[in-house]
């Protein structure tokens, strides 16, 4: 990955507390999987997050994967650190997990 898409993707992470890579943005998910991790954050109370819609931006888009060494998108960063996609998500939000990391 080039150092400057490396970087790009480090200063989004770094923009907010809570930030994820999702198709589309959140008003408007273009995919299931991102469209259930927006609503699992909002469901939980975080309405001020960072989104960056990866189907904008090729390099990003398999920036991201090699990034955080993960497959797929959606990915939620919360403190910079890498949380997961759709599914590890959504087992810790139905565990509390996700709302006690948050709090």
């Amino acid at each position: 990955m080039e150092e400057t898409t490396k970087n790009k993707i480090q200063e989004l992470i770094d923009s907010k507390k809570v930030f994820v890579f999702i198709k589309g943005i959140p008003d408007m998910p273009q995919c299931g999987f991102s469209s259930r991790v927006v609503g699992i954050l909002r469901e939980i109370g975080v309405n001020d997050f960072g989104s960056f819609d990866v189907l904008s931006d090729d390099s990003i888009r398999g920036g991201i994967k090699e990034f955080s060494n993960w497959p797929t998108i959606p990915q939620l960063y919360i403190n910079g650190k890498f949380i997961g996609g759709s599914d590890i998500c959504a087992q810790m939000f139905e565990s509390g997990e996700l709302k006690k990391l948050l709090d």
